[in-house]
């Protein structure tokens, strides 16, 4: 396939590389890499950093899930950490209420925020360099600002009514004379910085289990919330490996649930018994494949995908090759199927962020991290600078039935999810990207074009991309069926998806359609490239 719109090149090195939607936190990991650290050293850095300079996308109110791959060992240990309803989150108090579906704002909204114990546990399993000094550069942007880049400018601007709603987040980003921050204007966050110093100085116990946590629940009680002391001192992330599946000579590997990281497993299972490699990247038979094998595992995810520890959920089942020969079957070869009904809405587009990082030992992270929408519930609590999540308000149901039906202490299933590849036991690729239900779709592109077309990393990243639209968000669930493509996508293409009986639609420019951070790594001899998402404002950087 030629690719003649590229607008970056791809970044090369020997001794690491880190890409990041957050130029700020790649050059922090950067620095920690050229000090002597490892990826793990250097991803803890970078998911401080974006916690405090992403503002709508993440942050110490929100949920983390990470693949850490050791090259000492050959292991990939996935670290899930999201967090619980509320005690007094129960589906009849909200039905009571007159409601169908969940707020999505609000203090009803949040679950229990993860991203602090994921830190913690990174650290604690892998890392070599102190706490303290791996948080010290996010630390400084929240006490001494940072200046706001383009896209989180726009953000900021698109949802200033949203900030305006509590006190305490008016307090902190509409301080320009009532307005929110603009493009290159510095964001300054105190209180932040002294909670993550705090988070610092004690761990996840002084996040989950102190006066910050005091505060945070007087916070969201304060605002409507049905939270307890017990909600957040109960929290931990959870640790063990990660799920995988075979594809091409690549064991893929992905997020455990309550992560959906096992779509891009399914649909990979699926597609390996097409020959791809016959297929160029971005034609109609190409993308009509991917497509119905999305279709099948998106049904399965709304059938059966919930919390393991409150419902029956078949991974290895859905993951085995039996059923992925019994799947593949349903796939007319030149007949769009159609879409697959959820039982209930969940998490739809929102907002999340993606970063990777690999060092010159073999050592590399895929780590996502995200608010669920943007700026989350749009909730701070008073004195801790902390902007909660809205991730019980975009995953659970109030359907009494469903898998994902709100209970206490229940976690949502999680549209987070990233991946890492080997070869020979040896990390190949890893990557992700932002997106909700995009995610996995995003993923099967980008791995069969790297895979099965041969295509070089930033090419992969930059090639139009295509998105089976709807997903299963409350606003769009009842929309009608439609394929969405990039400007750029070949007008042969469209006229042959479109004779299959997909519903193609063509997206304007600037439309969402995800943020790629990915690194390849050339086993033969050890250079890492680095391609990172124009679709964004972040960086590759390496040395």
């Amino acid at each position: 396939m030629s690719i003649t719109s590229l607008t970056r090149s791809a970044v090369y090195g020997q001794n690491g590389m880190i890409c990041s939607n957050s130029p700020l936190a790649a050059a922090a990991g950067l620095r920690v890499l050229q000090d002597g650290g490892t990826a793990f050293d250097a991803a803890l850095a970078v998911a401080a950093v974006e916690s405090v300079t992403l503002v709508p996308v993440c942050g110490l109110g929100g949920d983390s899930f990470i693949l850490a791959y050791e090259a000492s060992t050959g292991r990939v240990t996935n670290i899930n950490s999201s967090g619980v309803a509320a005690s007094g989150a129960e589906a009849e108090f909200y039905r009571s209420q007159g409601l169908a579906l969940m707020p999505i704002q609000g203090p009803h909204s949040v679950s229990v925020p993860g991203e602090a114990a994921a830190w913690e546990s990174l650290h604690r399993g892998f890392c070599t360099m102190p706490f303290a000094d791996l948080l010290a550069p996010a630390i400084g942007y929240a006490e001494q600002g940072f200046p706001v880049s383009p896209r989180i400018a726009r953000s900021f601007a698109g949802n200033a009514e949203l900030l305006a709603r509590f006190s305490a987040t008016a307090d902190i980003y509409l301080t320009n004379g009532g307005r929110p921050p603009r493009v290159g204007e510095v964001l300054v966050n105190r209180d932040l910085g002294n909670t993550i110093r705090a988070v610092a100085e004690g761990g996840a116990d002084a996040f989950y289990r102190s006066d910050i946590a005091t505060k945070m629940v007087d916070g969201l009680n304060n605002a409507g919330g049905l939270f307890t002391e017990a909600d957040f001192a109960g929290h931990h992330a959870d640790v063990g490996d990660a799920i995988s599946s075979s594809y091409r000579g690549h064991t893929v590997y992905q997020t455990r649930p309550p992560s959906q990281g096992f779509l891009l497993l399914e649909m990979l299972n699926i597609v390996s018994g097409h020959d791809l490699s016959s297929m160029t990247p971005n034609s109609a038979d190409s993308i009509h494949l991917l497509v119905e094998a999305k279709k099948i595992a998106y049904s399965d995810r709304n059938r059966l995908a919930g919390d393991p520890n409150f419902i029956d959920w078949p991974v290895d089942g859905l993951l085995s090759s039996e059923y992925a020969d019994l799947r593949r079957d349903q796939i007319h070869p030149f007949q769009a199927g159609g879409e697959v009904r959820p039982l209930t809405p969940v998490d739809g587009r929102g907002d999340t962020t993606y970063f990777c990082v690999a060092d010159g030992a073999g050592n590399a992270v895929s780590w996502i991290h995200s608010l669920s929408n943007g700026f989350g519930s749009g909730v701070v609590a008073p004195g801790t600078g902390v902007l909660f999540n809205n991730r019980a308000g975009r995953g659970f149901s109030l359907e009494p039935d469903h898998p994902n039906v709100v209970e206490p202490g229940k976690r949502t299933m999680h549209t987070l999810n990233c991946y890492l590849t080997t070869v020979g036991g040896e990390v190949a690729i890893v990557g992700g990207t932002p997106g909700g239900d995009l995610q996995p779709q995003c993923g099967i592109q980008i791995l069969t074009k790297l895979v099965d077309g041969g295509l070089q990393p930033q090419d992969a990243v930059e090639s139009p991309r295509w998105f089976s639209f709807p997903g299963t968000d409350p606003a769009t669930i009842n929309r009608a069926g439609e394929l969405r493509v990039e400007m750029g996508m070949p007008d042969d293409t469209i006229r042959d998806l479109r004779r299959m009986g997909h519903n193609v639609v063509q997206n304007p420019l600037g439309s969402y359609s995800g943020v790629v951070q990915l690194i390849v790594r050339d086993r033969r001899h050890g250079v890492l490239a680095g391609a990172s998402d124009p679709r964004g404002d972040g960086q590759a950087v390496g040395y």
